[in-house]
């Protein structure tokens, strides 16, 4: 029984690394225009019209589709990743390593996600807090500036369906469903709430904040 499922699995595990070259020369030509549209235009508005005509592809085709445009077009970004329908980069400047999966209908802005990190559905990951300046209230926001910061999620990380992020999440965190993360997460916390407070500590289950 053993050995009549193992041949299945093993096919599959060699047939990977071959379906990956493949849509990586399909994107190739995809990514060679992109790198023409940047050097004429804003580099990340043609990234983000680049990422929002990948997220229409459905189902593995568009997973694997994916995979392979970020990671020639994102720096140090892995192609064994997943990035969901209708997912959105807004950034080049933006770092998946190996074993992120994230799940359909997201934003991600400039950010760093750690390696084996989940993000559910409906999840924005925004450039920092500090995108718009207010203080002026004699001129309009959108006149006013802002800063774009990179923002980091540590590696091992489960960020809830539509939480909002816009400070780091330390290694190992969990982030629950619908929580807006204004400040840092330290390592191992379990955090929910607008804004995030911290429920739980992974590393000590008996303390709490």
């Amino acid at each position: 029984m053993a050995s009549s499922k193992a041949g299945p699995l093993m096919a599959r595990l060699h047939a990977k690394p071959i379906i990956k070259r493949l849509f990586r020369a399909l994107t190739w030509p995809l990514y060679a225009l992109y790198c023409l549209t940047a050097r004429i235009s804003d580099p990340d508005a043609s990234f983000a019209s680049f990422s929002q005509f990948l997220s229409l592809f459905p189902g593995k085709t568009g997973s694997y589709l994916r995979a392979a445009f970020y990671s020639q077009a994102c720096p140090n970004t892995s192609d064994e990743i997943v990035v969901g329908f209708l997912t959105l980069l807004s950034h080049r400047d933006t770092t998946i390593q190996r074993g992120v999966y994230i799940g359909p209908q997201c934003n991600i802005g400039k950010c760093t996600i750690g390696e084996d990190t989940l993000i559910g559905s409906g999840v924005h990951i925004l450039s920092g807090n500090r995108q718009h300046n207010f203080d002026d209230p004699d001129t309009p926001i959108q006149q006013q500036g802002g800063y774009f910061e990179k923002i980091t999620i540590g590696r091992d990380c489960w960020i809830g369906n539509s939480a909002t992020v816009m400070a780091d999440v330390g290694s190992h965190s969990i982030v629950a469903a619908a929580t807006v993360v204004t400040k840092v997460i330290r390592q191992f916390a379990i955090v929910a709430g607008q804004p995030a407070r911290i429920i739980k500590n992974r590393d000590k289950p008996e303390a709490t904040n």
